[in-house]
């Protein structure tokens, strides 16, 4: 997959041996990525990402940069996230939670990138 090389796949392998049996909601969540809502009766302050293990968050963020740079359909993604009015950090994250989304399916269905992303 774009911006994932050896050493981050490794990394991601021995980190996270959940990679691929988990649904795509929960391995965000363990990587750290997903949202966490902290409503309060009338109050609803923007929802950050938290939890998770923060070396899985880490190597993802620096793969999803890369992936936005280099892969044309992330690229796309991320500048569809910023004209819609999102930080470039926060279209960075989303990004690599795509490219989480992507790594597990790939590791579920046993595809590389190029059959499982057409």
């Amino acid at each position: 997959a774009p911006g994932v090389g050896p050493v981050v796949a490794w990394a991601l392998l021995a980190e996270m041996p959940e990679l691929g049996k988990l649904d795509r909601r929960r391995i965000a969540a363990l990587a750290g990525l997903a949202p966490v809502a902290r409503d309060s009766g009338m109050r609803s302050p923007p929802r950050r990402i938290a939890g998770g293990r923060p070396v899985i968050r880490s190597l993802l963020y620096l793969a999803g940069l890369q992936a936005s740079r280099r892969d044309p359909a992330f690229a796309a993604f991320r500048a569809r996230l910023e004209a819609a009015g999102k930080r470039p950090k926060q279209a960075i994250i989303a990004v690599a939670r795509k490219l989480l989304t992507v790594l597990n399916a790939m590791l579920r269905d046993a595809k590389d990138y190029a059959t499982a992303n057409p």
